[in-house]
């Protein structure tokens, strides 16, 4: 009884110190917690998560029997277990940061380091334009073409192993660029603020197992450039002329040129900034539904 008693108190004496600071810590290390869980649940983490957990029960185990050879290497391991941890999951812990970077709170505009973003509307669409009557052209007569759009992530890295072309998009260069058997054909081109930047770029290919055997190089590439980053991909299939674009790990197939082009414009065009009265009550003054 006198235990329970003391333990009460303690409880006591804690939450009268207990402040406002104090509640924002454990939300933090909430949030921080539920985001780990989040990410080891959807990827090769949620194994080694398991793995740790065993070796603790394990630790614990030899250290309330005294089994010294046990404990001493089960200490060594978990010295060393973050490097290894490090060096296995770079990818995962790469894509995760990457995930933090395209989070609301960067897109203050302090933490936007992107000098060359372009906002001009007319720019961008008639890119759009350009590239979509270039497509088009390239899936009827089934030439395969890899197009990639960059937006917030720059693609420095994958513009390196390319030919820097750096000129103003039409559907006569597009159709050049991927002719059959041209030098720059098999690898993909680059639009970074509305202009070709790059061609016979060589992007990462997907990690996705679940892909169908059916989809090419072309189209695991694509898929891989939009695990890697926010960019749009857009592949024009050799064999069947089939119009798809990946965005955000997914692949969106059989796409016709007039809805290729709405999406192109949904997801590149700048969006202009509504009045505050607009942004609370629609326009109109009514709520949109």
């Amino acid at each position: 009884m006198g235990e329970f008693a003391f333990s009460w108190n303690n409880i006591l004496n804690v939450l009268k110190t207990f402040g406002i600071w104090d509640l924002i810590d454990i939300v933090i290390i909430a949030v921080l917690l539920y985001r780990v869980l989040i990410f080891a649940a959807n990827s090769r983490a949620g194994q080694l998560l398991k793995g740790i957990f065993v070796m603790l029960v394990m630790y614990i185990i030899a250290a309330a029997f005294d089994l010294k050879s046990t404990s001493y290497l089960l200490e060594q391991v978990f010295s060393f277990g973050i490097i290894a941890i490090v060096v296995v999951f770079q990818p995962e812990l790469r894509h995760a940061l990457e995930s933090m970077g395209k989070s609301k709170i960067s897109n203050l505009s302090f933490l936007n380091f992107n000098a060359e973003k372009v906002d001009d509307e007319t720019v961008i669409r008639e890119c759009i334009d350009e590239v979509v009557e270039g497509v088009s052209d390239l899936a009827r007569d089934k030439v395969g073409a890899l197009i990639v759009f960059e937006r917030e992530t720059k693609l420095g890295e994958i513009i390196s192993t390319g030919t820097i072309i750096n000129a103003q998009p039409s559907k006569e260069i597009i159709g050049n660029i991927f002719f059959h058997n041209a030098p720059l054909h098999d690898g993909a081109t680059i639009i970074r603020g509305g202009r070709i930047y790059a061609s016979g770029c060589f992007l990462p290919l997907s990690q996705n197992y679940d892909i169908s055997n059916m989809l090419g190089t072309r189209h695991r590439a694509a898929l891989g450039m939009s695990e890697n980053s926010d960019a749009v991909t857009v592949v024009v299939s050799e064999e069947t002329g089939v119009i798809s674009m990946a965005i955000n790990g997914n692949l969106y197939r059989d796409l016709t040129p007039s809805l290729l082009k709405k999406r192109l414009e949904e997801l590149l065009v700048p969006e202009k900034s509504e009045p505050v009265v607009s942004k609370f009550f629609g326009k109109g003054g009514a709520e949109e539904k």
